[in-house]
């Protein structure tokens, strides 16, 4: 990639240079503790804790993973059920061997992309592009991390790994063509994130990556023919899932002035989350500027079009405007950025570093900024100063090209600038850093988050205790209720999200997963209910269900703070 890119003699035509021992705990050792910290402290998201809740409750009923309805495809419940295998002990103990296990994915996955660009850029391009890779990954925001759109980056980086790696092109292609269809059976809307793996291999190797895209698309077609076989209900949730979001492109028509708005929004609280993505326009400017010939510079700019156009398109048809949707982007982001700093030939990137370095706070002031700084353009005005620094840059570097001066010698620039990196990479993690940001206002930190955590904790633990021990349960309840209340369910729906879906859509109580649903209220019914008043509603839903429930469990109405309760059945 980098050697494609570079303006003067490959790395193995430069003369040696003695390295300092000394300089990458500089690095490594900041990025470790960070590492450490995160897996120690970040718990799991509300997402991560519907499906394992899901999981673990279907399965106490007699489910395995493929017959399981959670929301997400075959192969994604799978993916959790088996990091859920190991675990033991209580919530924070089998959370906290989650996030290693996903932190340990994704060092792998850093380290096979390491490993394959080694063949094709230096050592220190190679390092920095994989290594900011991998620890964006590992210290994703908590509302990405263990994702199906997280989970489809990562094999999609081993995809690459794998593609760019062997000597030969078609056993390379058949190689990535595992790990890029499963990217897709994450949960199919994550086709574009395998989409961008075979457009960053078409910009080192345009043969390896019509060989992949021949292989990896029949394979990722085999894949789903394989979960619809194995899963009774597979083909069913696929064709019914979608209609269940009531925000999705095909029911809210498109509206190109509000696609526009609200995509400038979002891209801004993405960059608020993930700040290095206000440094992905300067990266690649930093990186064209090293190219050589007009058209190959074309050709990489309408690539990295496409790739944020695909992005960006995924968020948009799916209409819920969830940050985590937008993941694949920031990882792309990380890796340009890495790649930019490590191909710097004749001075590192001080400006552009130094904006690095300040954007590792970005997401703790801004969370502690007046409401009235909170907004996009704030945000915009942030990614402008990056790309500006990047401009000096660049110039600088043109300057020292034309004066025919040599580049720097050893690696302790470089290990300065990739230290800024590796605190831009880590402003997500912190207690002050934003959990939710919306039209630029943040909604709640991720200190905010686990105090919540707790409180939801604490009421489960009031709810547990009306319920006997091994009682089976019917949760009308949201998924992190359903996580903290653990006790097992009696049907294949352990979370009645198509039931809780006919508030918004009356069409809903036509699907067949809605009437499958709808049947573990009287059919065979659990001895016990617990029912969210805010959330169910059962005054709003399908009136025929409403009729159900009322007549097979006596619920009391909500009161106090919480607005769950237990019901028991008549």
């Amino acid at each position: 990639m980098a050697t494609v890119l570079a303006d003067e003699a490959p790395p193995a035509a430069r003369p040696r240079v003695r390295r300092s021992p000394l300089w990458w705990p500089v690095v490594a050792v900041p990025a470790a503790a960070a590492v450490v910290y995160t897996v120690l402290t970040r718990r799991l998201t509300g997402d991560l804790q519907y499906v394992l809740g899901a999981l673990r409750l279907g399965g106490e009923a007699g489910y395995s993973p493929s017959e399981v309805f959670t929301h997400r495809p075959f192969f994604y419940r799978w993916f959790v059920a088996l990091l859920d295998v190991p675990t033991f002990g209580g919530t924070i103990a089998r959370e906290t061997l989650i996030e290693a296990e996903g932190a340990l994915i994704a060092a792998a996955a850093a380290f096979a992309l390491y490993t394959a660009l080694l063949r094709r850029v230096s050592g220190r391009e190679a390092a920095l592009t994989a290594g900011a890779t991998g620890l964006l990954l590992v210290l994703a925001p908590r509302t990405d991390f263990l994702q199906p759109e997280w989970t489809a980056v990562v094999l999609t980086v081993l995809g690459i790994a794998a593609a760019l790696g062997p000597a030969r092109p078609w056993p390379a292609a058949l190689l990535a063509a595992l790990p890029l269809g499963l990217a897709v059976m994450m949960k199919y809307s994550t086709a574009s994130t395998a989409a961008v793996g075979v457009l960053l291999v078409w910009a080192v190797d345009r043969g390896r990556a019509v060989r992949v895209a021949l292989v990896a698309v029949p394979g990722a077609i085999a894949l789903f023919g394989l979960s619809v076989l194995a899963g009774s209900h597979e083909w069913q949730w696929t064709e019914d899932m979608p209609q269940i979001n009531k925000s999705a492109l095909s029911r809210t028509g498109i509206d190109p002035s509000f696609i526009l708005e609200r995509s400038v929004d979002f891209l801004a609280d993405r960059a608020v989350l993930s700040p290095v993505l206000l440094l992905l326009p300067g990266a690649l400017l930093l990186i064209l500027a090293r190219v050589q010939g007009r058209l190959r510079r074309l050709e990489l700019l309408l690539i990295a079009l496409l790739i944020g156009v695909g992005a960006l398109a995924v968020v948009v048809v799916q209409g819920n405007w969830f940050l985590y949707h937008a993941v694949q982007l920031t990882v792309v982001a990380a890796a340009m950025w890495g790649l930019a700093v490590g191909g710097a030939r004749r001075s590192p990137p001080w400006c552009f570093g130094v904006v690095s370095l300040l954007f590792g706070a970005l997401p703790v002031l801004y969370a502690e900024a007046p409401k009235g700084l909170q907004r996009p353009a704030t945000v915009w005005a942030l990614g402008l100063v990056a790309l500006l620094a990047a401009v000096v840059d660049a110039r600088v570097e043109a300057r020292r090209r034309a004066a025919a001066k040599p580049g720097s010698r050893g690696v302790w620039p470089a290990a300065l600038v990739a230290l800024a990196g590796v605190v831009c990479l880590s402003g997500s993690i912190w207690p002050g850093s934003p959990h939710l940001v919306s039209h630029g206002k943040v909604g709640l930190t991720s200190a905010t988050f686990l105090r919540n955590s707790e409180t939801k904790k604490e009421d489960a633990d009031r709810l547990r205790a009306q319920i006997p021990d091994g009682a089976r349960v019917l949760y009308l309840a949201f998924g992190d209720t359903v996580y903290y209340v653990d006790h097992p369910a009696q049907c294949r729906y352990p979370i009645a999200t198509f039931l809780q879906r006919s508030r918004f859509l009356d069409d809903v109580a036509d699907l067949p997963s809605f009437k499958e649903n709808a049947d573990c209220v009287d059919h065979d019914p659990a001895p016990y209910a617990v029912l969210d008043w805010s959330w169910f509603r059962p005054g709003n839903v399908a009136p025929e269900l409403q009729r159900r429930i009322t007549a097979t469990y006596d619920c009391p109405p909500a009161s106090g703070r919480s607005k769950t309760v237990v019901c028991v059945r008549r």
